[in-house]
């Protein structure tokens, strides 16, 4: 009973304090206005560039030229995987059931604005990426923070975010996501928590051991079978609910600005908590201004940042755009949203086999749940790996990768209601200082990126052209390392046949 009793003060305690960092007057109006911010400096690239990057990513996949550990498109699902996860069902339903139909507009705000600074950290991320002891690419807001401002307070934010993203890792990236899938599992299909827990050491263990690679390569196949089931499911529930979607866009668009009135098991949500809500489960989902996804960024092949920055900010169009927008318009449509917040875990099984008119609605949603938390597992699996590096140095990646292997068990077999509140202030803790760092190499991130969109609008430059603009704008960046010192060096700045070579 006593560790019941701490249990729940510390949750009430955490609560508050997470309440504090994801209200009105920090994090949100931070998160909006580095995304405004960018959106301005970067002149709407998130909208001018999204189908040159669509195709870079999706269709060109790999950048010819380009050094790193993994594929674009490794690195594209790698990011997906740890974002598109148990936010995007469950997180949504929270967001509404709280906040009203309203919210999910100021979840997509969130998204729009958020790709531009998704674009920002994953720019920054190759930018300022290093090669480790190992032989590895590290990267990611524990090196462009402390890198890209050459004072105290860079390296403060720096380590700041690093020990945030470690014990995020271990929230919002395993206990989290390992209780979904064995909840997920033990409701659909009666399997035993434990059983679960078993299956997930094995798996997660196995993928772990070979690192950014097999993670690159795992993702990359499942991930997009996984997004297109769910989103398969949603269109034919969509369909079957066709003439209520223009009532459910009016709602959305009114409520977000006007409240939403009770309703059923709905108590009713002011202006304020709808855009809390769509805020703070906008972020949880699609982790833009985290600094997250910069980390697998870093790892990719690609011959500029602004190749990657652009892959990346697809992440979060996909993320928000595409599977949340399915999530909120299914919950709306079948008007499951009004059973209230006690309900909000069960939601969109309930709204998919409302939709579809039998139990397979609710087995998708339980078994997209699974793969989309597994694949969280492995992405954050990743992020916090780097970061674990970045304080204790690359002797510390095996344990790690040990530790958080075996912290999938604890979540697969407890109850985790502390867990969720910690992964909110977990969240909120990485973002602040990637935010503040972001905002503070805006003018970097605005100069470089003009600079080669001037010269390569489409993406088409070769290697070769992309060497010699970099040689042209006396650009310290380089795919390859070992010729960064013709970059360095003002006697051979001109000699570009030297550089080459």
């Amino acid at each position: 009973m006593e560790e019941q009793t701490f249990a729940s003060r510390l949750n009430d305690i955490l609560g508050e304090i997470s309440s504090v960092v994801w209200g009105p007057y920090l994090l949100i109006p931070l998160l909006f206005g580095t995304g405004l911010i960018l959106t301005i400096r970067l002149r709407g690239v998130q909208f001018r560039k999204l189908g040159t990057a669509l195709r870079h990513g999706l269709l060109d996949r790999d950048d010819e030229g380009g050094k790193g550990d993994i594929s674009q498109y490794e690195a594209l699902t790698t990011a997906l995987a740890a974002t598109v996860g148990v936010g995007n069902i469950v997180g949504v339903a929270t967001a509404i059931s709280i906040g009203g139909p309203g919210a999910l507009f100021w979840m997509w705000v969130t998204g729009l604005v958020g790709m531009a600074s998704k674009y920002g950290e994953a720019f920054l991320g190759v930018r300022f990426r290093t090669t480790d002891a190992k032989g590895g690419i590290s990267g990611g807001p524990q090196r462009y923070l402390a890198a890209g401002i050459q004072n105290g307070f860079g390296k403060f934010l720096a380590w700041f975010f690093a020990i945030a993203a470690v014990i995020a890792a271990f929230g919002i990236g395993n206990l989290t996501q390992a209780n979904a899938v064995s909840a997920g599992l033990e409701d659909t299909f009666g399997v035993d928590p434990r059983l679960t827990a078993v299956i997930l050491f094995i798996g997660i263990g196995a993928v772990l051991v070979g690192g950014i690679k097999s993670i690159g390569k795992v993702t990359a196949a499942f991930v997009p079978m996984m997004i297109v089931i769910y989103l398969v499911g949603g269109i034919i529930v969509l369909i079957t609910h066709a003439g209520d979607i223009p009532a459910a866009f009016g709602m959305i668009f009114r409520d977000a600005f006007s409240g939403t009135a009770a309703t059923g098991g709905f108590l009713g949500a002011a202006f304020i908590i709808a855009l809390q809500m769509g805020f703070a489960r906008g972020i949880f989902s699609n982790e833009s201004g985290m600094g997250s996804a910069a980390v697998a960024a870093s790892a990719a092949k690609t011959s500029h940042p602004v190749r990657q920055g652009l892959v990346s900010m697809t992440q979060t169009f996909i993320d928000t755009i595409v599977v949340v927008t399915m999530t909120g318009l299914v919950i709306v449509t079948t008007d499951v949203w009004k059973l209230g917040p006690d309900q909000a875990g069960v939601m969109t099984a309930r709204a998919f086999s409302a939709g579809l008119g039998s139990d397979w609605g609710g087995m998708i949603v339980s078994v997209s749940v699974v793969f989309f938390a597994f694949s969280t597992i492995l992405g954050w699996s990743y992020y916090g790996e780097r970061n674990a590096e970045r304080i204790f140095g690359t002797w510390a990646t095996t344990p790690y990768r040990m530790a958080f292997t075996c912290v999938v068990v604890v979540g697969a077999t407890t109850e985790l209601d502390l867990a969720w509140t910690f992964a909110d202030l977990a969240n909120g803790l990485m973002a602040l200082p990637n935010l503040v760092g972001l905002i503070i190499l805006s003018g970097l991130i605005a100069r470089e990126t003009k600079a080669y969109l001037d010269f390569d609008p489409k993406l088409k430059a070769s290697p070769d052209q992309i060497d010699q603009f970099l040689i042209d704008s006396n650009n310290p960046w380089r795919t390859d390392p070992n010729k960064m010192e013709a970059y360095l060096t003002p006697k051979t700045k001109t000699t570009n046949s030297e550089a080459k070579n």
